[in-house]
């Protein structure tokens, strides 16, 4: 679970004015160029693929064969690549009424959630057929995760065939709720005085963001928290230090193969964010080799990630293809110092920070 970042925040002179006002108008200018140019059309494209998705499932499951279930896993890879693009930002409408947990549990660490993913599949209840009743059902029942083994899990070839229809009923309800979740979330962000008015205005009466610096944190935040994510969690969570230390089956969509994808979506997603903001044009002339770098260094860790392709456990048991997930951490590991430190530091954060809870 994220912690919202504990640090002070001393805007720099490309984002202060002689007046008081001026620093809040700039400040606001970042943010409303991030969810602008960024936070929408990425919830917006997020909802048009699990649109896509929810429909392949319904052609699957109305008629059943080969190719639809082809169709049907093409589109889960697309709300994949969508969903990791936007999965950065962790706090707004997404984080309200557990729609994050709901859209992607993870890491499933003791396998209760697959459990209850297999049980249901298993039991063949009609309740389950239901988006509406599926939302109320456990969080590891709803989302992406449990989509993932119906289309790619033990016996998922069965949703070619007549075997597979109460399999694939539950999946095409799974795949409504998470089509629900991403309308619902895309639809908060695009009101006009909703959440990103909040961020973008600040104020003494605004309960989250008092003034622009505190606002210009939360930005700062997705990128810090991002990349501790990705490599401490996303990555660690399944390489090990040495071979016999690796744990496949602790992957990212291991069953789909989209692991690599996945990774490198999300860390598309904070190139494209902070392009978006021009948070780098805050910075004096004279360290704006923070921000290009910053945006080479992410170029180069999506290159990297896209490179990690096929069954995880093969990739791992490839010293070629292994090196990539090695050059990938070490590029991470860099971009939090630009990002952590560099960056924060030209930037005025005087505490420290702490971003995830550990698991």
């Amino acid at each position: 679970m994220l912690k919202r970042l504990a640090v002070a925040l001393v805007l720099p002179l490309a984002l202060v004015g002689v007046k008081p006002a001026a620093a809040a108008v700039q400040a606001a200018d970042v943010i409303n160029r991030a969810v602008d140019g960024f936070v929408r059309p990425a919830y917006a494209s997020l909802a048009e693929h699990t649109a896509a998705a929810t429909k392949a499932m319904k052609a699957l499951c109305a008629a059943p064969s080969q190719q639809g279930l082809d169709a049907a896993r093409a589109e889960f890879a697309g709300v994949v690549g969508a969903w990791s693009t936007v999965e950065i930002i962790r706090f707004g409408p997404i984080a309200e009424n557990n729609r994050l947990e709901r859209m992607l549990y993870w890491p499933d660490r003791k396998g209760l959630g697959l459990k209850q993913v297999q049980a249901a599949i298993a039991s063949k209840d009609a309740t389950l057929a239901d988006p509406v009743a599926i939302a109320g059902k456990s969080v590891a029942m709803q989302g992406l995760g449990a989509l993932e083994f119906v289309l790619h899990g033990t016996d998922a070839e069965k949703l070619a065939g007549k075997d597979g229809a109460s399999r694939c009923a539950f999946g095409a309800a799974v795949a409504g709720n998470i089509e629900t979740i991403a309308a619902d979330v895309s639809a908060a962000w695009a009101k006009p005085d909703g959440f990103a008015a909040q961020w973008a205005n600040t104020g003494p009466n605004n309960p989250l963001y008092r003034d622009g610096g505190e606002a210009v944190t939360e930005l700062l935040g997705v990128f810090i928290n991002g990349l501790e994510l990705l490599r401490d969690q996303r990555l660690k969570g399944f390489y090990g230090d040495t071979p016999d230390a690796d744990k496949p089956k602790q992957a990212i969509f291991w069953r789909s193969e989209l692991t690599g994808a996945s990774l490198a979506a999300n860390l598309d997603g904070m190139d494209r964010l902070f392009e978006a903001s021009k948070l780098g044009d805050a910075l004096p002339q004279d360290t704006r080799w923070i921000a290009e770098s910053i945006h080479i260094q992410l170029r180069n860790a999506v290159g990297e990630a896209k490179e990690v392709k096929g069954p995880i456990a093969e990739v791992l048991a490839d010293p070629k293809r292994r090196a990539l997930l090695e050059r990938f951490a070490l590029i991470t590991s860099s971009l939090t110092n630009l990002f952590g430190t560099r960056l924060t530091a030209e930037f005025g954060l005087t505490a420290g920070f702490s971003s995830l809870d550990g698991d």
